[in-house]
């Protein structure tokens, strides 16, 4: 299975830090963001990780290179002259480099997290998304969706984590352009075609230089 990091967001939340630095290239424990989950995605049998990139984009193939420090094959999927699609117009342009599989990873490039990736997920018959959801934070107490037997619906109950396993055909039709995943992923929710798992290990949602600074302080104590 291929995976898909989205790294191609403005970071504007995170303005000063992202005035010249993007996103994901940002430090948590002294490794950024977005290196904590090449980290992951090779340990757990990985090989070739699709980023996409935009605000101040030229910078992490300049800190990542071809990914072979990692054992990878990372491909850049280049946003900088739309100035980002948005993750579902993302996932689109990267398709010509995700579509030879029936199945792949997508994870948010500025969310931390213990949660380990498979490489050998498999979706039930019709199923085209598997979302993994986690308890609300503070930032997001409604939440966006739920579980119901196993199927996620479009009810507030938990937060969506930004990691998910889609299939290709979740995405045949939608024009190249800026469009957002959720109307997709709902869509998919009434025909009962999404699955979804609740993790309750960590993850952190790194909106805010507050949000970063605390989960610095955390894992500096827990080191």
């Amino acid at each position: 299975m291929k995976a898909m990091i989205l790294a191609a967001g403005l970071g504007t939340r995170m303005r000063p830090l992202t005035d010249h630095t993007p996103k994901p290239l940002l430090e948590v424990g002294g490794i950024p963001l977005i290196v904590w989950h090449l980290e992951k995605l090779a340990h757990y049998g990985f090989k070739e990780v699709v980023i996409n990139i935009a605000h101040l984009g030229w910078q992490i193939p300049q800190a990542l290179g071809d990914g072979s420090e990692w054992g990878l094959h990372i491909v850049y999927s280049d946003e900088q002259e739309e100035g980002g699609l948005e993750s579902a117009g993302g996932i689109v342009k990267a398709l010509p480099h995700l579509a030879d599989s029936d199945l792949f990873l997508v994870v948010n490039g500025d969310v931390w997290t213990d949660y380990d990736f498979e490489v050998d997920k498999k979706l039930g018959e019709d199923v085209l998304a598997h979302l993994i959801l986690v308890k609300n934070p503070e930032h997001n107490p409604k939440g966006d969706f739920s579980l119901l037997d196993g199927k996620v619906v479009d009810s507030p109950q938990y937060t969506f984590s930004g990691i998910g396993y889609y299939s290709p055909k979740l995405f045949e039709g939608v024009p190249y352009g800026k469009s957002a995943l959720a109307p997709l992923l709902r869509a998919a929710m009434i025909e009962g075609k999404v699955t979804g798992e609740l993790y309750e290990g960590e993850w952190y949602d790194i909106g805010t230089p507050q949000r970063l600074e605390a989960l610095n302080a955390r894992l500096f104590n827990s080191y």
